[in-house]
């Protein structure tokens, strides 16, 4: 009994111990997250603060068609979906930063069901909802039984789950881009914005895809997030535009990466979008205009550091930001050390961390507001 006691009781005090040991590295590592800003309420941006919107405005260029979903819930599983804001918001604002007028589109028309992440949002996506032009647009979109093709130079479909339902059989969607792919305009898709592709044929029977380079939301990114997403959709992505004749290529998980195909340009997840749209303007033959790079994409390309070169690399990487003032949203990085806790790569989660704390150190003063 005294034996089984003792075993008790260290048993209890390992366990307290491992607690208070948890909850202290706990406390330190949020404490190595930057508070928000508070000298500047970055909800209330609107464009004409941006000066990538509102200075130096190029003439009109043409016009370009975004599509986003119409579909609320995803199957019959009762999860709700739509269009993900910031995939529509930033291309949006680099299509018309750039001389395009912008049109929105959807299978249905009206008002589409639309997903807001906010630990995801940034100066564009809220300057996006302060916008009434763009309000006006999203809140009214035209049906895609209603588009004259013949009216845009380029065509970009959203990302956002709900694509999986209404992008791959709508005909409307098809014949559209099928006329543009003829006229040799430029089609852009990213994460799950691929699916509009999937089952498209030419007038020789041959499938769109055949043989074309492209990337999507992976099989690796989707189990990840959703780990029955195969019984939830009516496919994965990564394997239905295989199987429809793409060469796929991926990148590393939720990190960017964008591919260029001709006319065809697609993106792997949220954080291919600002590339994307920019690499659609090139082209349709123009230099994209220069912007202030985000604090987001900063941390996206220290994380693409350290997963090709290694944490050294990332390090110099951040060094050299803090040298030249560059802002780092280091809050992403400490996500991704996260996810590669979940994985249990826990060499990688330690190694994050320590770029996050050494992030910290560097840039004391780190700004949310990319433009102000």
């Amino acid at each position: 009994m005294n034996r089984f006691k003792k075993i008790l009781k260290w048993s209890l005090l390992s366990i307290l111990c491992l607690a208070v040991a948890l909850f202290t590295f706990g406390y330190w590592f949020m404490s190595l997250i930057p508070k928000p800003a508070t000298e500047y309420d970055i909800t209330k941006t609107v464009t004409s603060s941006l000066p990538y919107l509102s200075e130096n405005q190029i003439p009109n260029r043409g016009r370009i068609l975004t599509v986003v979903t119409s579909t609320e819930t995803m199957g019959e599983s009762g999860k709700a979906t739509g269009y993900e804001l910031t995939e529509l918001s930033r291309a949006y604002y680099v299509f018309l930063a750039n001389g395009f007028e912008v049109d929105v589109a959807s299978p249905k028309g009206g008002q589409p069901p639309v997903v807001i992440d906010d630990e995801d949002m940034g100066v564009y996506d809220f300057a996006f909802l302060n916008d009434p032009v763009a309000q006006q647009k999203t809140k009214n979109t035209l049906a895609m039984a209603e588009v004259d093709s013949s009216l845009y130079d380029a065509i970009y479909f959203v990302g956002g789950k709900g694509a999986m339902y209404d992008f791959p059989n709508n005909h409307h969607i098809q014949s559209i881009v099928k006329s543009l792919y003829r006229s040799g305009k430029v089609i852009g898709a990213v994460c799950h914005g691929p699916a509009a592709l999937v089952n498209i044929k030419l007038e020789d029977g041959q499938p769109l895809l055949e043989g074309k380079t492209v990337s999507s939301f992976t099989n690796k990114e989707e189990l990840f997030l959703i780990p029955d997403a195969e019984t939830i959709f009516p496919f994965l992505l990564e394997d239905k535009l295989i199987e429809s004749g793409a060469n796929f290529k991926e990148g590393t998980m939720y990190l960017e990466k964008v591919v260029h195909d001709q006319n065809l340009i697609t993106g792997q997840n949220p954080w291919s979008t600002w590339k994307l749209a920019e690499t659609m303007i090139e082209q349709m033959g123009y230099q994209p205009k220069k912007r202030v790079i985000t604090s987001e994409e900063n941390a996206i390309q220290v994380l693409g550091r350290y997963q090709e070169q290694g944490y050294e690399s990332a390090k110099k990487m951040i060094s050299e930001m803090a040298v030249n003032q560059v802002a780092m949203n280091r809050t992403l990085l400490a996500k991704h050390s996260i996810v590669a806790a979940m994985q249990w790569n826990l060499v990688k989660s330690f190694e994050l961390v320590r770029l996050v704390k050494y992030a910290k150190d560097q840039l004391e003063v780190e700004t949310t507001r990319d433009e102000h």
